[in-house]
């Protein structure tokens, strides 16, 4: 073999040594991100990389891609978890924001049973009311988050809009500043809004899953109640009538309620509405003066013999009616059909007929302006009902 063929097959070993050494290594180094392609899945060109056998290749693994000038940027690294706060949407479902136009009449029934009129302090009751109600809410929805899950799985806590933790923080809050407007208000209000606060917390930790429930909740509407005559300035003895005849109508729709995502049985509702139609029969104008053929002048009184109405009753008798009316209604319809989107009727309708009580209440006692400005709240109720549940 003359001397130039061994020089070409010198030649030929040490190229191809040399190109089997970088195929050994580039078969061994993992690809960068853009071997194949671009993200989207379309080809990039003008790349050595872009060897369709290497493309195919098994990529071994630990060391780190070497950058490319060219060569997509790392993707991000994903955030942090973050407890859920919530948007408003989720907060107004969670509070049940429409239910807290009942909330006003408290206090201010309780100031017109008390003979006071509405002030600055009433408006501090109010305000102080508003707040509890409000972590009563939050905190009901904490404590019932497992039980919820399984039953209304579309609620802002179990579905995770909003994080058990964020709920439970805004309870406090919400417990704190109410306590601190009643402090405002003075000490006998800030007598009334603790054992008040102490109600609500007892009753969403415990009291309410068992026969203890419905009197606590009766008893906190009924503090609340008390907390407007006795922020108001007036004798607190004068609204217990007043305060027994909210907590009574409280005391029955919270019974229905309990049973409001099984249904199943008329008893309750039926009892409720006994009870109830019995408020708006206490609510009614007082009977009414026989009125006889003749006075004892001698003189014949205007109109027929009969039954005449007290002065001031024709307002009582209409705010009595739509007491009733709210009320008996929903719970007739769960009486004949007890079944559970029936029975949330019922305490929803039993939540919205608390305006016209108060209202009939602050009547009662004499305060006809308190009373009409109580039921303005009823239409409002009603029309945010329809937006967010109140039960």
């Amino acid at each position: 073999m003359t001397r130039h063929g061994l020089v070409a097959i010198a030649l030929a070993v040490t190229v191809a040594a040399v190109v089997g050494a970088r195929g050994s290594s580039a078969r061994g180094r993992p690809r960068p991100p853009h071997a194949a392609g671009a993200p989207d899945g379309t080809s990039r060109p003008g790349r050595a990389d872009d060897d369709p056998v290497l493309s195919h290749a098994p990529a071994a693994t630990p060391t780190a891609p070497r950058p490319a000038a060219d060569s997509a940027p790392a993707p991000t690294p994903p955030p942090p978890h973050r407890p859920a706060l919530g948007t408003p949407a989720d907060w107004v479902e969670l509070l049940r924001l429409p239910a807290l136009f009942t909330v006003p009449g408290d206090a201010l029934a309780g100031a017109a049973a008390a003979g006071r009129a509405p002030g600055a302090r009433t408006l501090l009751a109010i305000g102080s009311s508003l707040c509890l109600y409000q972590a009563g809410m939050a905190l009901n929805d904490w404590a019932d988050r497992a039980e919820d899950a399984a039953e209304r799985p579309h609620r802002p806590l179990p579905s995770g809009r909003i994080a058990p933790g964020a709920a439970l923080a805004a309870a406090g809050a919400l417990t704190a500043l109410g306590l601190a407007l009643a402090a405002r208000a003075g000490r006998p209000a800030l007598t009334v809004a603790v054992p008040l606060a102490a109600t609500v917390w007892a009753y969403d930790l415990g009291l309410k899953r068992n026969w203890a429930g419905p009197p606590a909740m009766a008893a906190a509407r009924s503090l609340d109640l008390v907390l407007g005559a006795a922020a108001s300035g007036g004798r607190v003895r004068d609204a217990v009538p007043s305060a027994a005849a909210l907590g009574v109508h409280t005391l029955a729709v919270t019974a229905v309620s309990r049973r409001e995502t099984q249904g199943g049985s008329a008893a309750v509702p039926l009892a409720a509405l006994a009870v109830t139609s019995g408020v708006a029969y206490a609510l009614a104008p007082p009977a009414v003066a026989l009125r006889l053929p003749v006075d004892r002048g001698g003189a014949a009184p205007l109109g027929p013999p009969g039954l005449t109405p007290a002065p001031g009753g024709a307002l009582r008798a209409a705010l009595a009616l739509g007491y009733a009316a709210t009320v008996a209604r929903p719970l007739a319809h769960a009486v004949l059909n007890p079944s559970p989107p029936l029975t949330q009727r019922a305490v929803g309708g039993g939540i919205r007929a608390m305006i016209p009580l108060q209202a009939a209440l602050s009547a009662r006692a004499g305060a006809p302006v308190t009373a009409l400005c109580t039921a303005a709240l009823a239409p409002l109720a009603r029309r945010f009902a329809r937006k967010v549940s109140v039960t």
